[in-house]
């Protein structure tokens, strides 16, 4: 699975949801003290095995090894990954569709609503503030809004929206994470080019 998240963020700057060094991914195996993530400003095109940052879990936080040099969003990664016993994938891209979507004023909860394709397999949050990119303020956001407590570790939503920047997507691996994204880019594309308002 790890090598997966290399494939996914390379499918990810194929269609356009990241520039070269953007977006980042993570990855908590069951029951493991050990969370992966995708090193800070690496080009996500050359992401492999190999590059990713190993990180422990001692005492419930993180220790990051010195030297090295962990995504920008990590606080955000282990707010999602922290209480799980089960693998999960978290994944944070900016398809276009989607922030278009936000940022013309559309709550993407309800449009959802509208297209089976969707809601039948992904559970659609309600869309986290804009805030800066990589503050604990957006960590604990995108936490928020997906359900994700110390109590709830498994969260209530696969999926959320973050205003003027993207969406953060969990699963039990990277693809799955990735299907959540496309299937909500799919609908915010349709949605805009209907010429429908908000």
């Amino acid at each position: 699975m790890i090598t997966a998240i290399g494939d996914v963020l390379r499918r990810c700057y194929e269609r356009g949801w990241i520039t070269s060094r953007d977006g980042n991914c993570s990855l908590r195996r069951a029951r493991s003290v050990y969370l992966y993530v995708t090193p800070s400003g690496w080009r996500k095109t050359i992401v492999h095995p190999e590059h990713m940052v190993k990180i422990k879990f001692v005492a419930g936080k993180l220790q990051v090894a010195p030297g090295t040099n962990p995504s920008g969003e990590l606080h955000m990664h282990y707010l999602l990954t922290r209480g799980m016993n089960r693998t999960r994938a978290v994944v944070h891209v900016h398809p276009t569709h989607v922030v278009a979507a936000i940022y013309r004023g559309f709550d993407l909860q309800k449009i959802c609503k509208d297209f089976p394709e969707i809601y039948r397999y992904t559970r659609i949050g309600p869309t986290a503030p804009a805030l800066p990119a990589i503050s604990t303020e957006l960590g604990e956001a995108t936490a928020k809004a997906l359900g994700v407590t110390e109590a709830n570790p498994a969260g209530d939503y696969d999926i959320v929206g973050q205003a003027n920047h993207g969406v953060c997507s969990m699963a039990p691996d990277p693809w799955s994470a990735y299907e959540h994204i496309e299937r909500l880019d799919h609908i915010c594309e349709i949605v805009l080019k209907s010429g429908v308002s908000p």
